[in-house]
């Protein structure tokens, strides 16, 4: 995803009337949060629903569960993540948390409800995947990772959340979770969540023992991926502008967004507000900063672009516990491959057990399909308890 380029929208300009604009509530009591969400602890359950079985997903039962977990600010949220259960599966068998990408603003962006919509996303192209793990027996956890405001963008919302799905699934006695080793993946955005999740553990989560994470294409720097595109128009300027506008969701006082967009800015902000992928890319395609802003400044806001860099895994000074398995393409043109090599760097010199791979293709979502079957046998071997590969 192209995260952070609208910071170039913001600027030291005098306010605008445009207040964040946030996505409409979902009609279902049960995606509400409770009144006494505060006193839950991240990760406790609030809600667990039984789903009817997905053909997608064969022989496969659905659980939707519901807990507590922490915004970018520190405050409580309510988070689901959607638990696939193979019929193969054993008591306190393995569990993966595998972070879907969700390139979305609105409530039928969420995996939860993706599932059960003529939406194509995630069904036609992650169930492939997600059967390889089912198949073997394991559990999988798909959590909403950007949160009840849809915080496109909000990177390191998405680690926490999912840490905190980890620990309530395996309150769910009826799931069989308790004791069952963890692992984690995810591409992209999807990585991006996994790779924060890994990051964040050590200290948000330091009770779970997590054997891995493989992650893919992740975007380590959204400040870098700014940089990159510039004001420059972008096909798919639209998941830019959509990062913008789910940051200033998670950060209303410090990443005023809305109130240095001009009238063409607002508009497409209301097309896309609910949308998911294909609308939030279809608003602004070939368009970019220059067309939607009142004025631009790349760091005439120093506190928004703190935002940026708060959100930018490669700035985070955390390192993994957990071994990681990392794959991309050498040529990149949506994330900044330099950021990937530098992150992977750091951990390993912080002592990180890190197996980097690259997949031979000029392009982002190509190597998002190539590298998964290396990424699920690095994941079997962790499951099994084998040492974990290194070539730092």
């Amino acid at each position: 995803m192209l995260a952070a380029a609208a910071l170039g929208l913001i600027s030291t300009a005098a306010p605008g009337a445009a207040a964040p604009l946030y996505p409409e509530p979902d009609p279902d009591p049960f995606y509400s949060a409770p009144a006494d969400i505060a006193e839950l602890a991240p990760g406790e359950v609030i809600a667990v629903r039984a789903m009817p079985p997905l053909p997608a997903f064969p022989e496969t039962a659905v659980t939707v569960v519901r807990f507590r977990s922490t915004g970018s600010e520190g405050a409580p949220i309510a988070a689901t993540t959607t638990v696939l259960t193979p019929r193969g599966h054993r008591p306190d068998g393995p569990l993966l948390s595998y972070q879907h990408i969700i390139n979305g603003l609105g409530a039928e962006c969420a995996v939860s409800r993706v599932l059960y919509t003529a939406d194509p996303e995630l069904t036609v192209r992650e169930a492939p995947a997600l059967n390889i793990a089912l198949a073997r027996g394991w559990s999988v956890a798909l959590p909403d990772h950007l949160g009840p405001n849809f915080a496109y963008g909000a990177a390191r919302l998405g680690g926490t959340i999912t840490l905190d799905g980890i620990r309530a699934v395996r309150q769910v006695g009826e799931l069989g979770l308790a004791g069952a080793p963890v692992t984690m993946a995810g591409y992209s955005g999807g990585g991006m969540a996994t790779a924060w999740a890994a990051a964040l553990a050590p200290r948000y989560a330091p009770e779970l023992a997590i054997a891995g994470a493989a992650i893919g294409g992740v975007p380590m720097n959204l400040v870098a991926m700014m940089e990159q595109l510039g004001f420059a128009a972008h096909p798919v300027f639209g998941l830019a502008l959509a990062a913008g506008l789910g940051l200033e969701r998670e950060y209303p006082e410090r990443f005023p967004l809305s109130e240095q967009l001009n009238e063409r800015g607002l508009a497409v902000r209301a097309v896309m507000a609910n949308s998911c992928t294909n609308g939030i890319i279809a608003a602004a395609a070939g368009r970019g900063v220059m067309d939607f802003a009142r004025t631009t400044s790349m760091i005439g806001n120093p506190e928004a672009r703190a935002v940026v860099e708060e959100n930018s895994l490669e700035l985070y000074d955390g390192v993994p516990s957990t071994p990681i398995y990392e794959w991309h393409s050498p040529i990149d043109g949506l994330i900044p491959v330099d950021a990937i090599v530098r992150t992977n760097q750091r951990w390993c010199a912080a002592g990180a057990a890190v197996q980097a791979e690259l997949t031979p293709v000029p392009d982002h979502l190509t190597a998002a399909v190539l590298g998964v079957p290396g990424a699920f046998a690095w994941l079997e071997g962790r499951f099994r308890g084998d040492p974990a590969p290194s070539n730092c």
